[in-house]
């Protein structure tokens, strides 16, 4: 559950100022501890999985997005959907394309992006608010990350990557090229 509230990075500071180390290492073997003992008797289960083995072992992450789809499309237990608890894990499902795959974390100083696309979703994009910037539009594609900064008097958007900070006048746009995943 760890993997899904924190990226990465995140994680391994949290762990660091508790006094312990994070590597890939054993990040991965914790993954994979829990990913054979999970029963995934929940809609959500699905979802948890997508959201960390994106990051992680990102072939395998895109059966379990789908499930998670899947819930309420095909009612996968039984009637359930007419009562709408899946509802959670369809925002969890949209919370996952739009932050887990593109990494996006709303800062104070900057909105922060670490993409981890999925080969499955050729691309796809959206628009968040954020500070007074309204529709900032974002388009992820393989080995690109576009950003359309909308027009206004707010001051330049600024952006950080895990290899490079840019700054996107309102009113213009900005295509990053990413690296392989």
């Amino acid at each position: 559950m760890l993997g899904y509230l924190f990226p990465p990075a995140e994680l391994a500071r949290l762990f660091r100022r508790l006094g312990h180390d994070l590597d890939d290492e054993t990040w991965h073997a914790t993954v994979e501890h829990y990913l054979h003992r999970t029963s995934h008797g929940s809609t959500l289960s699905g979802l948890v999985h997508g959201w960390v083995l994106a990051r992680v072992r990102r072939a395998e992450a895109w059966s379990f997005c789908q499930e998670a789809l899947r819930s309420d499309v095909a009612d996968i237990q039984g009637g359930t959907t007419a009562e709408g608890i899946h509802l959670g894990a369809m925002a969890g499902t949209l919370d996952l394309v739009q932050r887990g795959l593109t990494g996006l974390e709303p800062r104070a100083e900057a909105l922060w992006l670490d993409p981890a696309p999925l080969p499955e979703l050729s691309s796809y994009s959206f628009t968040v608010r954020y500070h007074e910037h309204w529709g900032v539009a974002m388009r992820l594609s393989p080995g690109r990350l576009r950003i359309d900064v909308p027009e206004s008097e707010e001051p330049p958007l600024r952006i950080l990557l895990p290899d490079r900070a840019v700054t996107i006048e309102p009113g213009e746009s900005c295509t990053l090229e990413l690296p392989p995943s």
